[in-house]
């Protein structure tokens, strides 16, 4: 197996999409052994971070959301991007509880799923347009058993 790899995928910003790229990443990661807790860890934090894609960044619908998958080594990065219309204070915005949308019944702990799931969270502005989600998991089983190619 490389000890590197990585894929991209590019989706509308519908909630429908969301199941897709949860399976999308989990497929790509198994390359790397993870176990069925360690998978569930990174769909759930997939599904936070493309769900909040789809119901805060584009109020108007129309939008894409940009997902990348990258193994080094042992070493899960996921990147979900949007080009909507950003938060203006992402501190606050990734407090447990916080929500700019109550009336929806949002509950404001997409963030705190995420960082509760992956070993590291970054939340950026992505190039002056929308937000950049990077989470970050090491596999503990990772490589153990699968053989050199």
């Amino acid at each position: 197996m490389n000890k590197s790899n990585f894929m991209e995928v590019n989706f509308k910003a519908l909630s429908i999409n969301e199941g897709f790229a949860r399976v999308c990443v989990a497929g790509f990661c198994l390359q790397l052994n993870p176990s069925v807790d360690e998978l569930n860890d990174i769909k759930t934090a997939v599904s936070e971070a493309v769900t909040n894609c789809v119901v805060h960044a584009y109020p108007k619908g129309n939008g894409m959301v940009n997902l990348r998958c990258e193994l080094e080594g042992d070493n899960i990065k996921i990147i979900v991007k949007d080009s909507g219309i950003g938060i203006k204070d992402i501190s606050k915005a990734m407090e447990p509880f916080y929500t700019t949308k109550p009336s929806e019944e949002r509950s404001g702990m997409g963030f705190a799923v995420m960082e509760s799931f992956m070993d590291k969270v970054e939340v950026m502005p992505n190039d002056g347009m929308g937000l950049k989600v990077v989470m970050y998991k090491q596999i503990a089983r990772a490589l153990k058993q699968v053989g050199n190619d």
